[in-house]
């Protein structure tokens, strides 16, 4: 994959909430190069400013100091799938692609294309209830990509599922990633996760989020999340977390 470009930019950003006595600081001073067709996942314990950081990088948010630039298209995606239920699964992604202006002939066809992608095809008329938490996140992946996006935003999309599950949607998720050469940035709580997907796994501080360190993920794909090589950087990686969690609490 081409990765000799940035896609996202964050200089010296800070994001404080409130104001006086009630003031919360977010993120403080951080600065982060990610490259164009990179998967990068972001790892820290709760609360050290990861979902704000995402919120910025689609628009959702703005920095009360320091800069955020992003090359392209962005969406977030939820660990929760966030599908109308009253629409069907087609349904659901026609409306993204008319939010982003595909015209209505158009629309059938390119549902369908986009449930083949990712291995649900048949399914366009099902309601979100009659499916699994796996396949509602696949539709809501599908979703994504109708808005022909160049840099996907994931919060913890995978978290509320079962580990089977989660390892199918994995390897989804990384074939969908090389194919569509997008740049991706990940939140995720799962250190073995991190690894298992990732380009390069950064780890931000506790409140207020800074970059504490960044741990390039140098083994071969296709990755199992159960392999010695992952578990060993996973472990790695976990120790320095422990370490920042306990400097926070005994600060």
């Amino acid at each position: 994959m081409s990765q000799t470009e940035s896609a996202i930019e964050l200089q010296q950003v800070q994001k404080i909430y409130g104001s006086g006595d009630g003031q919360v600081v977010a993120l403080d001073g951080v600065s982060l190069s990610i490259k164009q067709g990179e998967f990068v996942c972001l790892v820290g314990a709760s609360g050290c400013g990861k979902s704000t950081l995402l919120n910025m990088l689609v628009g959702l948010d703005k920095p009360t100091a320091g800069a955020v630039a992003v090359q392209g298209c962005s969406t977030l995606m939820f660990q929760e799938s966030a599908l109308f239920p009253w629409l069907t699964v087609g349904a659901n992604i026609a409306l993204a692609l008319k939010l982003r202006g595909t015209p209505r002939r158009e629309r059938p066809e390119r549902v369908n294309e986009l449930l083949k992608s990712v291995q649900l095809d048949g399914l366009a008329n099902k309601r979100p209830h009659e499916l699994s938490g796996g396949m509602r996140q696949r539709v809501a992946i599908a979703r994504a990509f109708a808005q022909d996006v160049d840099v996907l935003c994931m919060d913890e999309p995978f978290g509320a599922l079962d580990a089977m599950t989660r390892d199918l949607l994995h390897d989804e998720l990384e074939r969908l990633w090389i194919e569509r050469n997008l740049t991706v940035v990940f939140v995720t709580h799962n250190v073995r996760e991190a690894v298992r997907l990732a380009d390069r796994v950064v780890l931000l501080s506790s409140r207020p989020g800074k970059v504490i360190d960044t741990f390039e993920v140098g083994i071969e794909r296709p990755r199992r999340i159960d392999s010695p090589q992952v578990s060993s950087l996973a472990a790695t990686i976990t120790d320095r977390l422990r370490q920042e969690v306990r400097r926070h609490v005994s600060d």
